[in-house]
């Protein structure tokens, strides 16, 4: 029996004494990251939101098997969010949804879900109305025009239906009940109901596609509207991605049997206060940048020596060569040997060790 089936569905249940002590340490850790966050100067908190969002979206589509391009959604969060950053990139229509709705859902966190919203959100992941190479019902429930909705897995001939959705005929009522639980029942700690929704709307799967994504950014809204803040500090998408094998697991076994959901509450708080940690390293990757421009606050820099020297704090993907400097800054090989030599003979540069035809360079240690 599929959890749906229950009788008395959607009453759910779980064990208030196994989770009281974890909810108050969750919430704990929550606070205390929020206040450090906060606490960091305008240009340090914006740098660490662009970091949280970016990474937010990329593995909220990996969690899916879809690989985005970090350079464009970090170009398409900062332009949403009118952040004044270098090396802005156009980005794909596919990238800008997803960002469109992260952002709709945690920036507007206090307006009402709504049918409509939700249906803005599904036509803004899908843009061609295709999932892949198959063409879907955008903007609306699902159909179930080519039979019922399942999760399923294996080679074609040998598949494996992990689950089955209620059928599309239920979806309108069903929906309804779920948004009118979700925008108005105001006694509930919203860290539970952001563990209770996720799993709600994930049973349902009212669209074609998509619907794990909508389910975290559905979560992400109640998170914020937990903290009264649009700011984002962590990312729960990135924390579940590294779980992603013990997530889809923990999901089946809720999804099979009775109402009671103690167990998925645990792993999902268990889950976010690992983002919690999580959220420390981006931390300190934005203190290391900020450190090293105070270090560096009495050197001139030129626009060109700036922009690689932020690439290569953020994370730069290879080895830094003299032809790929040319390249990202989009100047002459000669004019990149000179930018490096400057940057060399300052030490804020140094040579990689190893051979090649082409040297290699990486910011200096300290």
């Amino acid at each position: 029996m599929y959890i749906h089936q229950n009788k008395t569905w959607p009453n759910f249940h779980w064990n208030d004494k196994l989770l009281t002590e974890q909810l108050a340490s969750v919430r704990h850790h929550q606070g205390r990251l929020i206040g450090r966050m906060e606490a960091l100067g305008f240009d340090l908190r914006e740098e660490a939101v662009l970091n949280t969002l970016t990474e937010d979206v990329l593995k909220s589509s990996e969690i899916e098997g879809e690989i985005l391009d970090k350079k464009q959604v970090r170009s398409s969060v900062a332009r949403r969010l009118g952040m004044d950053i270098g090396g802005l990139i156009p980005s794909e229509r596919h990238v800008d949804g997803v960002v469109e709705m992260m952002l709709d859902a945690t920036q507007n966190y206090d307006d009402p879900l709504t049918d409509e919203r939700l249906f803005a959100w599904h036509a803004a992941l899908f843009p061609t109305g295709r999932s892949g190479m198959r063409k879907i019902t955008v903007g609306a429930w699902r159909t179930d025009d080519d039979g019922p909705m399942q999760v399923v897995s294996g080679a074609i001939g040998r598949e494996r239906v992990h689950y089955e959705a209620p059928p599309a005929k239920c979806l309108t009522k069903e929906m309804q009940a779920f948004l009118k639980w979700y925008n108005e029942n105001p006694d509930m700690d919203l860290v539970l109901k952001s563990a209770v929704a996720h799993l709600w709307f994930v049973t349902l799967h009212p669209f074609d596609d998509g619907n794990g994504r909508i389910a975290r950014a559905i979560s992400d809204q109640c998170l914020a509207r937990s903290e009264q803040s649009p700011s984002r500090f962590y990312s729960m998408s990135s924390q579940i991605r590294e779980d992603r094998a013990f997530y889809y697991n923990i999901l089946e076994r809720t999804q099979k049997g009775g109402l009671d959901i103690t167990g998925w509450l645990e792993w999902y708080l268990g889950s976010l206060d690992r983002a919690f940690n999580g959220a420390e390293i981006i931390l300190g990757k934005v203190l290391q940048k900020a450190q090293f421009w105070e270090t560096h606050r009495g050197r001139t820099f030129s626009k060109r020596q700036t922009q690689i020297l932020n690439r290569l704090l953020d994370g730069f993907v290879g080895k830094l060569t003299s032809s790929k400097w040319a390249k990202l800054t989009k100047c002459s090989q000669d004019t990149a040997l000179r930018d490096i030599n400057d940057l060399l003979v300052q030490g804020v540069l140094r040579k990689e060790q190893g051979g090649g035809r082409s040297t290699s360079y990486a910011l200096a240690e300290g």
